[in-house]
């Protein structure tokens, strides 16, 4: 978890602390007993004289006992061998095949979650038409899911620190489950309450997800897959919004003379949904650990199983906001993934305000911006697992997304639409594939900070700005055109470039991965009787002075 003693060499010989059990001095109790009784008679100066000899002849008896007679002289046997086997098991590392069941599992209910937050905003004007609402309520559907999440992330990553993965990926899957079953029992004109109360759950259900991909990594996987891991984690809620763009207008066409027929098809979208949910929730149960029996990295090797007496997830909050570059990252993050979440909410009225009557394509570009985008998550992460290069990774799809959504912003009403479905596909493979790079250039720089806490308030900032763009965008979109919304999201987007190219990269992490392969590392004890003022501490996990953290390496 996040708390543990980081590791160091052991570079103690001027403090005198010995490095292992060999070099603690050891002599027979009889022999110096022994050695008094022979001395007691003479006089002061030789006694003192016989007392160095004495000291002399006890050293060399100590060079020539072996290690292993020397350590059965201990008390009991020489305790301390089994502090050294112990700590040697602890620093033992292994991958299993579990870890990627596990993977699976977790990005297939992912995907359901997404699919169920994108369903309502792509068909917007069947939504308005069959529960006789304004369009901007069926937005709230949407916008809902950032709304919870932004209160309920503390909580969630509370629970996520102090009782583990399992849990809080039940909790998830079965929330999910509890809400796809509830827009079962809205499909009626005059329901629009209980499905908003559904879509509630669904996004609360949604708190216990969006962060949990880079701890998984961490968790389950090594550190020369655990980038691709977070990617693949991502690209399962990148898909499922890419199914919820084409989809629903699948299944629920537009029948604006036939309101028994539109609520039928809206009927079979939402049971055939919850049917899915509950699959996955009962994989759930049966697949999903807190962690493996053995660890899969040093990073995690030298974490302890569970939080020390001392950590605090408040201390947690403070250290992560303490972190100017981690500070920097927030508001990048948010403003890039913020964009996606308006860009995809407001799509349908995009696409239907520049081409009439083509919900379907709106799905289809929809369908293409976000595959699009889960093919550059796993390239950028296959990328960094290759690499490291994480702010120049990260820097440079930044640039390359303002780019995208310049060409999108201007070609949008060109009235071409085979052009907009290529500019969607290049802006969704830039802006999308950011996603997975966000989360793990966090746990990099705030490394040995929990990987769900760092995402979490990650996510946090991404659906606060996703709140602020959604409603700014969709307002300059119905009062004026597109273009000027998207322009709004151009001028954000380049401010985030600046912020990004300030963040001074520091790979903690896999400084500390790269240490134990060279076997510079060791897991010191969880409790110390004594710190040294030197030492720099970070809730409950010491930083040693002589363990320094590199820049990001290069190519």
């Amino acid at each position: 978890m996040v708390a543990g003693e980081l590791v160091q060499e052991h570079l103690r010989h001027d403090a005198g602390a010995p490095d292992d059990i060999g070099s603690i001095p050891v002599c027979k109790t009889s022999e110096l007993n022994g050695s008094a009784e022979r001395y007691a008679d003479l006089p002061d100066g030789a006694a003192h004289h016989h007392h160095r000899l004495s000291g002399l002849d006890t050293r060399a008896l100590e060079q020539e006992i072996p290690p292993d007679e020397r350590e059965a002289m201990l008390p009991k046997g020489g305790g301390g061998g089994g502090e050294i086997e112990e700590e040697k098991k602890r620093l033992e590392t292994k991958l299993y095949w579990r870890r990627f069941a596990v993977l699976a599992v977790f990005s297939l209910y992912s995907l359901v979650n997404a699919f169920q937050w994108i369903q309502y905003s792509i068909i917007t004007n069947i939504f308005t038409h069959y529960y006789g609402v304004a369009s901007n309520k069926v937005d709230w559907l949407s916008i809902v899911y950032m709304v919870a999440y932004v209160p309920l992330i503390f909580p969630a990553t509370w629970l996520l620190d102090k009782r583990g993965l399992r849990l809080t990926v039940l909790l998830g899957a079965g929330l999910n489950c509890l809400g796809a079953w509830l827009k079962c029992a809205s499909v009626r004109p005059d329901l629009f309450g209980v499905t908003m109360v559904a879509q509630v759950v669904c996004s609360v259900a949604q708190v216990f997800i969006l962060g949990l991909p880079s701890r998984i990594a961490s968790v389950w996987f090594g550190p020369r897959e655990v980038s691709t891991a977070c990617a693949t984690a991502v690209l399962g809620n990148q898909l499922g919004t890419a199914i919820g763009f084409l989809l629903p207008p699948v299944l629920v066409p537009n029948t604006a003379d036939d309101l028994d027929l539109m609520g039928n098809n809206i009927s079979i979208m939402f049971y055939g949904t919850a049917v899915v949910s509950t699959v996955l929730f009962i994989l759930t149960v049966i697949v999903i650990k807190d962690r493996p029996e053995l660890p899969p990295s040093q990073a995690q090797a030298v974490l302890p199983d569970c939080p020390p007496e001392d950590y605090s997830y408040r201390q947690s909050i403070i250290n992560l906001f303490r972190n100017k570059a981690f500070l920097l990252l927030l508001v990048s993050y948010g403003i890039m993934t913020g964009s996606f979440y308006s860009v995809s909410t407001l799509l349908n009225q995009m696409i239907t305000a520049c081409y009439e009557n083509q919900e379907l394509n709106a799905g289809r570009i929809g369908l293409t911006l976000v595959v699009a985008g889960m093919v550059g998550s796993i390239i950028c992460g296959l990328w960094l697992d290759h690499t490291k290069t994480y702010k120049m990774t990260t820097l440079i799809v930044y640039i390359l997304s303002f780019l995208g959504m310049v060409v999108f912003t201007f070609t949008l009403d060109l009235n071409n639409i085979h052009l907009v479905f290529f500019t969607a596909g290049v802006l969704g493979f830039f802006m999308t594939g950011y996603l997975p790079l966000g989360f793990e250039f966090g746990v990099e720089i705030t490394y040995p900070e929990s990987e769900g806490t760092s995402s979490g308030l990650l996510n946090a900032f991404a659906q606060i700005f996703g709140i602020i763009f959604t409603l700014i965008q969709g307002k300059l979109t119905t009062d004026h055109r597109p273009l000027a919304g998207n322009l709004f999201l151009c001028a954000w987007i380049f401010l985030g470039i600046l912020l990004t190219a300030l963040i001074k990269s520091e790979l903690k992490r896999h400084n500390v991965n790269m240490g134990g392969d060279s076997n510079h590392l060791q897991a010191l004890p969880t409790e110390c009787p004594v710190e040294s003022p030197s030492e720099k501490t970070t809730n409950g996990v010491k930083l040693e002075p002589s363990f320094s953290f590199s820049h990001e390496t290069s190519l």
